[in-house]
């Protein structure tokens, strides 16, 4: 395989696993990793199969938007084969955000008694915050969800709480930053943003009686 555009790359003749996709995309892959291939091309590109001089097989694959080449020479095909995939539904997650949220949004008295919910997505002029709830004072709170809370999850709900408290009809608004698991650092800057923090425990959101919130 010889590999011409913004740089060169070869890779000498050994067996390799060829996938040709539908799309023209074309990936050289080893025995040796998960995902990532040797190289590849991606779509659109368009393939040309010839025989060179020895009679070994060529392809040539060709980028549509750039001038990039890869070059395939095969000397053996161990196997080969063809497969519609038909149409691919996309990778579905159990306990993705999305999940997290419509779960607390059923069951918002788990981040403190008589917390109830106002609404979802809440918007601001920087994005919506995850849940808008009312506590048993009736206080504001804002709810930021991650599947895992890192500092960026932090900063991202101080933002929202900054602008939401500049609104006198929400003000004073305090925030809950919910995640299944939360780092360290997350939690030291929460703490120092004046951000509550509270581990979801999803197997008890999702049928457990009685699910719990343990706020820190």
């Amino acid at each position: 395989m010889d590999y011409a555009g913004r740089l060169t790359a070869h890779l000498p003749m050994a067996n390799r696993l060829i996938l040709l996709k539908s799309d023209g995309s074309v990936s050289i892959h080893s025995d040796d990793r998960a995902y990532k291939p040797l190289n590849w091309m991606s779509p659109p590109c368009s393939v040309r199969e010839a025989t060179n001089a020895d009679g070994t097989t060529e392809w040539t694959v060709t980028a549509h938007k750039t001038d990039d080449t890869l070059r395939i020479l095969i000397e053996d095909v161990v196997h080969d084969s063809a497969h519609e995939l038909g149409h691919d539904p996309g990778l579905q997650k159990d306990g993705v955000e999305k999940h997290l949220q419509e779960l607390l949004a059923d069951h918002p008295a788990t981040l403190g008694n008589g917390v109830t919910l106002v609404r979802r997505e809440f918007m601001t002029a920087v994005g919506p915050v995850d849940l808008l709830c009312r506590d048993a004072a009736g206080g504001s709170v804002a709810v930021e969800i991650k599947r895992r809370g890192d500092i960026d999850g932090v900063e991202q709900l101080a933002r929202y709480l900054e602008l939401m408290n500049r609104d006198p009809l929400l003000a004073p608004v305090r925030g809950i930053f919910a995640a299944q698991e939360i780092r360290p650092q997350a939690r030291t800057l929460a703490a120092h943003r004046g951000i509550e923090c509270a581990v979801v425990d999803y197997d008890e959101l999702r049928g457990l009686e009685d699910p719990s919130l343990r706020l820190f």
